[in-house]
């Protein structure tokens, strides 16, 4: 693993955080139906530390001597309620894997701080996808 390796995977995480609160804003303002209200505050109240996360990765970026990343991956459309959660239950699953990954990615170069502070991504990401997942299991 080389700091320009790194740095790309990075970018790809970054384009992934985009993705998040692209698809939070947009699920809070199109949620349908009774649980309107509550799904509304749900994905508004993720926005603040999915966009913390991007600007954490897109800092790293630049550090390694990359350049971040301006677009994000497509935000999976949802026909309604429960689909956005589902949706929104993958994309932190497949968070969770990346940061996984990245952590010891940063570990094999050297960077102890990086791993540390991508641990704590996968912890904010798991109390996402466990939050999300108990929505859904109560689900109708």
């Amino acid at each position: 693993m080389t700091r320009k390796q790194l740095a790309e995977k990075l970018n790809d995480d970054l384009k992934s955080e985009y993705q998040a609160i692209i698809m939070y804003i947009t699920y809070a303002a199109a949620a349908t139906g009774p649980h309107r209200p509550m799904l509304k505050q749900f994905f508004e109240q993720e926005i603040p530390e999915e966009l913390a996360h991007a600007q954490f990765l897109a800092e790293k970026v630049a550090s390694l001597g990359g350049v971040p990343a301006t677009e994000p991956k497509p935000v999976p459309a949802a026909e309604g309620p429960r689909e956005m959660l589902a949706n929104v239950l993958e994309a932190e699953r497949a968070a969770i894997s990346a940061y996984k990954q990245r952590s010891r990615d940063a570990a094999e170069l050297g960077d102890v701080g990086l791993s540390a502070r991508l641990e704590t991504l996968v912890e904010d990401e798991t109390h996402h996808f466990e939050e999300t997942e108990k929505i859904l299991r109560g689900w109708q």
